[in-house]
């Protein structure tokens, strides 16, 4: 797991750039649960991944900016790099897989990225290498950087401060980079508070390999959950995903888009897929009864998905 002390000093490291986003508590009577959202849509790009990509371009030696940086990622991380990128003044690439959401890539060129798109399995060969022969610089992995780790961690802090006895707290699990830093800040402090990752069903790779006791490769179907779900772990985080985390529900898919419809309708929160997915399993009661956090990951969904959802459909 990640220390605690890194993730304070990320804390401080990252003050007054990120927003401390609020907890509060859904309103939602017929809710097997009580239950909290951590807003990270409200930050300044719409999603958590600011936290990890400052607090990481902050830790980088000067002389090894020469290049700029780039990164591998469906969308926020980018645009999270794109943002830190732009507050050191170094120039920023992020590779995407060419499946990428047009709103999240609008978003990385508007802070100043430069996007490059190669074929899905070119993208994830970039993740698990920790490199690219499609873009010079120094490379930031989305989720495998302890220093991005410890910037997602922050969020676990916070979470403690303004509610220090939940019950369970439910993350979305993509690189497993956020629900990895979150579940080592908690467990730092509250060592008895159990944090789950949530995963998209066609796509439930931390699931199924728990289940199995070993990595497991799963079909690894796209959806319109973009940000989280994979076919593979990512050999560093299975160890970590293991040790720090209690457990992984798989969400399907029309699951997730309810509840994307129901934070928009019944609370004025904009979420995406996988900012949705902890939302769902907590209404499915998979974290059961009590005080349940559900991190509201991000909130860059496109505006035709979007539409799509609120008119009772599955993107």
């Amino acid at each position: 797991m990640i220390a605690l002390a890194e993730i304070e000093a990320a804390r401080e490291r990252i003050a007054g750039a990120v927003l401390r986003t609020p907890l509060v508590r859904l309103q939602l009577p017929e809710s097997p649960a009580e239950i909290y959202l951590k807003l990270e849509n409200l930050q300044p790009i719409g999603s958590f991944k600011l936290r990890g990509a400052l607090n990481a371009v902050k830790l980088i030696p000067s002389e090894e900016l020469a290049d700029g940086v780039v990164t591998a990622s469906a969308g926020n991380m980018g645009q999270g790099l794109a943002w830190a990128a732009r507050e050191l003044g170094v120039s920023c690439t992020v590779v995407v897989p060419d499946h990428a959401p047009e709103t999240k890539l609008a978003a990385i060129e508007r802070l100043g990225g430069r996007v490059v798109k190669v074929p899905y399995e070119r993208w994830w060969e970039a993740i698990a290498t920790s490199t690219t022969p499609d873009a010079p610089g120094r490379f930031v992995h989305p989720a495998e950087d302890d220093d991005v780790m410890a910037g997602n961690g922050t969020i676990g802090l916070e979470i403690l401060e303004d509610l220090p006895g939940p019950d369970a707290v439910l993350v979305p699990f993509g690189g497993g980079g956020l629900s990895v830093g979150i579940a080592s800040a908690v467990r730092g402090l509250t060592p008895d508070v159990p944090v789950f990752a949530v995963e998209p069903e066609p796509a439930a790779a931390l699931s199924a390999s728990l289940a199995a006791g070993e990595p497991t490769e799963v079909a690894g179907t796209p959806s319109f959950v973009d940000g989280s779900g994979a076919p593979r772990l990512l050999p560093k985080m299975w160890p970590l995903a293991r040790e720090a985390l209690a457990g992984a529900f798989p969400v399907p898919i029309d699951d997730a888009a309810a509840a994307v419809r129901l934070l928009a309708n019944r609370a004025r929160v904009v979420a995406e897929g996988a900012g949705a997915l902890a939302l769902a399993a907590a209404l499915a009661g998979r974290a059961g009864t009590g005080k349940i956090v559900c991190v509201v990951s991000g909130g860059n969904i496109d505006e035709a998905k979007l539409a799509a959802i609120l008119a009772g459909k599955t993107p």
